[in-house]
């Protein structure tokens, strides 16, 4: 049995008359972009995130860009953030001119460690810039204290979380504004790139949509430089279809990793992603190999750092992708995310943080594999991977 690590299959089965019948609709209207089909996800994706604004964009890299520039970010700024993320986070940091100050994760959720963020502040903060990452999110009622103590605002990174809540209240509704992917592989995921920003303020809300089509208030009239960064009314179509499913859907992710927490427990040498808080949306089941599973004995001559930890002077990643491999060989897919800290990526290396900076993101990223988890993942895949995973890992924790 072949397991993928995601797949549009059965969702595609379940709602393919209702997106045809949406998608069909846009093409023949002949209104491609703007217009009520986007409009109407808007309002309704507003409401779902528990905010009364929402602003469509091409991708949810340019909703962090978007958000940034919303909020007045650029030269001279610095902005908060952690590395064990997409590279897209840090990334439009230095898109409008502003520079990343990374502060290390939590080794047990994988976020920022929020003790280390007053630390880390200085006279040109200002933004916290928190990520949502895996699908759980991060203690936002402490971290907007933190803002508020010091005079900052709050950008969340929610591209892996949608669905996702702190304290019953929808990630995206907590900081100054929230910023959204809809890439297939998302929760909510749109039938190619899409992303939206949410906020409660309505001049920042206009601000947002102003910069996303080239600063323009009105048509042929600009008032700052902007972005030609619109959400599509076929995405929009897409996405509206599938909305009324996402709570079901995150229900279900809950699910498998519940199932996954249960069955693999008694795997010795694998450290299972900790239980997740009530609103964790479950993107992905993150599991952490040590660099060796079995000892020098068991392992000696099959497990290799990889040649990316070689080249970055990261800590081996030996038994991570030796047992990545092994799984693939018999059918299961797994992802690394991600095997290079965006701190460590060459992109980054005029920031001067060196090897060991942030010792437990670079721990992490040569540790970490995802499972497969997606909504419609069955129980006998799941099974599978769970009978693969103990049949690899089991004969080296035993030698």
């Amino acid at each position: 049995m072949q397991v993928p690590p995601f797949s549009l299959d059965a969702q595609l089965d379940a709602l393919g008359k209702e997106l045809d019948q949406a998608v069909l609709q846009v093409l023949r209207s002949g209104q491609y972009i703007g217009g009520s089909v986007i409009g109407g996800f808007e309002q309704a994706f507003a409401a779902a995130m528990g905010v009364p604004h929402a602003v469509g964009c091409n991708s949810g890299t340019d909703a962090l860009v978007l958000a940034l520039r919303g909020l007045g970010i650029g030269q001279g700024d610095e902005v908060i953030t952690a590395s064990f993320s997409f590279f897209a986070t840090a990334e439009a940091i230095s898109a409008v001119g502003a520079t990343p100050v990374f502060v290390d994760v939590d080794p047990t959720t994988y976020l920022m460690d929020l003790d280390q963020i007053e630390a880390a502040i200085t006279p040109a903060t200002r933004v916290l810039l928190p990520v949502h990452l895996f699908g759980r999110p991060v203690d936002m009622e402490r971290l907007c204290g933190i803002a508020a103590r010091h005079g900052l605002k709050v950008v969340e990174d929610c591209a892996q979380a949608t669905g996702a809540s702190w304290a019953g209240r929808p990630v995206g509704s907590w900081g100054d504004v929230g910023c959204f992917s809809f890439f297939p592989t998302k929760n909510l995921g749109a039938a190619g790139d899409g992303g939206a920003l949410t906020c409660r303020d309505g001049q920042l809300a206009q601000t947002l949509r102003e910069l996303a089509v080239h600063g323009m208030p009105r048509r042929y009239l600009h008032t700052a430089l902007g972005y030609n960064s619109r959400l599509d009314a076929i995405q929009a179509a897409v996405l509206a279809v599938k909305l009324p499913h996402l709570p079901r859907w995150v229900e279900r992710r809950r699910a498998i990793a519940a199932r996954y927490r249960q069955l693999l427990a008694g795997l010795a040498g694998i450290q299972l992603p900790a239980a997740g808080v009530a609103g964790h949306s479950w993107n992905q089941f993150v599991v952490r190999v040590p660099a060796c599973l079995g000892g020098a004995k068991a392992c000696a001559g099959s497990c290799t750092p990889s040649a990316d930890s070689a080249c970055f002077g990261m800590p081996e990643a030996g038994c991570r992708d030796w047992l990545k491999q092994q799984l693939q060989e018999a059918g299961v897919s797994t992802i690394i995310y991600y095997p290079i800290p965006i701190h460590r990526q060459p992109a980054f290396a005029p920031l001067g943080y060196g090897p060991g900076s942030l010792p437990v993101t670079e721990r992490l990223c040569s540790e970490v594999l995802s499972l497969p988890i997606f909504p419609e993942l069955s129980e006998a895949q799941q099974q599978r991977v769970i009978e693969v995973l103990g049949a690899v890992v089991q004969p080296l924790i035993a030698a």
